[in-house]
């Protein structure tokens, strides 16, 4: 069996990924990951955190309050571990008794039933919504069964995405501009990185960050060598 990665857009800059097909796959504990959950004051989430279904692991890129927002229902809930910087999980172990966690910094590298997750660097800030600092942004590379995906999250285009990432098999990077990168840094960052294919993210949530997605993916086809994937809200994928 082939593994493939299977990838659900929540909205904004949530992602439901559930890996199958993989070597040490188990039917009694599947690998169903939710990143950066913010699905129930999201305008535009279709599914509230307690319609997920079971959820293994919770990844989080940094403390924003659009990026952590039900991180703790759904940690709870499932008693799913919690993968995030230290001072991220920190955090949630003393708010919120979620003390199942990986404590990760940048450059790290963590096993997982499927493969492998890699912390990588982002170029934006991070508090949370009561003030306290929430250490370094990152994105993450997830590795499973050969298949590679690079998400961004939020962050500035920067060089060094080409060492992280280069030729993955996907790259999700956000292009709703102001708080990220938009659309002509997403290009740039698609020519560094030369991924197979690229989808789009923290997008559309609210008019500062609309952006037409199909004019970026008309872009990305004709000034790239990607191969744009564009989703709707709830769209599912497969690496």
């Amino acid at each position: 069996m082939t593994a493939s990665i299977g990838l659900t857009w929540l909205g904004h800059g949530s992602w439901l990924i559930e890996p199958t097909g993989y070597e040490n796959e188990s039917a009694d504990a599947p690998l169903r990951i939710v990143l950066d959950p913010f699905l129930t004051d999201n305008p535009s989430a279709k599914v509230k955190p307690d319609q997920l279904g079971a959820i293994s692991h919770i990844l989080v890129s940094h403390a924003h309050f659009d990026h952590i927002g039900d991180v703790a229902k759904i940690a709870n809930a499932n008693d799913a571990t919690l993968i995030a910087n230290f001072e991220v999980a920190q955090w949630f172990q003393q708010n919120h008794g979620i003390h199942k966690n990986v404590m990760m910094n940048t450059g790290g590298r963590v096993a997982l039933p499927c493969g492998d997750l890699l912390m990588t660097p982002a170029l934006h800030s991070s508090s949370f919504p009561d003030g306290t600092y929430g250490g370094n942004p990152v994105g993450f590379v997830l590795r499973c069964g050969g298949k590679r995906v690079y998400f961004a999250c939020d962050t500035a285009y920067f060089s060094d995405m080409a060492h992280y990432a280069h030729r993955v098999d996907l790259a999700v990077l956000p292009i709703g501009d102001l708080f990220t990168m938009g659309i002509e840094e997403s290009l740039a960052a698609i020519k560094a990185i030369e991924p197979r294919r690229v989808a789009a993210a923290h997008h559309g949530t609210w008019p500062p960050i609309a952006q037409d997605v199909n004019h970026w993916a008309h872009r990305v086809k004709n000034e790239t060598n990607a191969d744009p994937v564009v989703l709707a809200v709830g769209d599912n994928w497969q690496v």
